[in-house]
């Protein structure tokens, strides 16, 4: 028997398995999160927590045009084809 620490156990079914209740509320991880795997040299696996982005501008990477804006004339009319 191994002499390392186990801070909990799961089973996996249908490729998929359970995040412990302990490791979640340790971790904080919410629904929404994703987990980051990684396999190391050694055989082992590390997760790392992606947090789930929220609120008005969670997807917005911002603009990456190469036309030169002025906010001060432009505000109003961004994104609005003119006739």
């Amino acid at each position: 028997m191994s002499s390392e620490r186990v801070d909990a156990e799961s089973k996996v079914s249908g490729n998929q398995a359970n995040i412990p209740s302990r490791i979640r509320r340790e971790l904080d991880i919410d629904d929404g999160d994703q987990l980051r795997w990684r396999l190391e040299d050694d055989g082992s696996a590390r997760v790392e927590v992606v947090r789930q982005k929220s609120g008005t501008f969670a997807e917005f990477d911002g603009y990456d045009g190469t036309e030169a804006t002025d906010v001060t004339t432009d505000h109003d009319a961004w994104g609005v084809d003119g006739e």
